[in-house]
């Protein structure tokens, strides 16, 4: 009968040290798992913001484009205008005059 008992103990003794490794096991895979976690997430967010940062920079470049053309678009048409009244602003000025006498 001691000796069952005493099998029964060395049983449990290396159950529960089977147990405890399997824990400190456990809490060492993750550590690792939270570290390579904290790594992806820090290189995700990396790449992201680089990804991020480039669409800005192209958008700005675009739109920068967009605006220069645009001004120069409108000086232009300023010019244009400016021309226009230059060659043609007495006669403008005798149709304005020919309107309000007329009325």
């Amino acid at each position: 009968m001691d000796s069952i008992v005493k099998k029964l103990s060395e049983i449990e003794s290396a159950a529960s040290a089977i147990v405890n490794h399997a824990e400190a096991q456990k809490k060492t895979l993750d550590k690792e798992y939270q570290e390579k976690r904290r790594i992806f997430d820090d290189e995700l967010e990396r790449k992201t913001m680089a990804r991020i940062q480039k669409i800005r920079d192209g958008l700005e470049t675009d739109t920068k484009a967009l605006l220069d053309g645009q001004s120069d678009d409108t000086s232009d048409a300023i010019a244009a205008i400016q021309r226009d009244y230059e060659a043609r602003h007495t006669w403008y000025a005798e149709e304005i005059l020919k309107r309000v006498t007329t009325v």
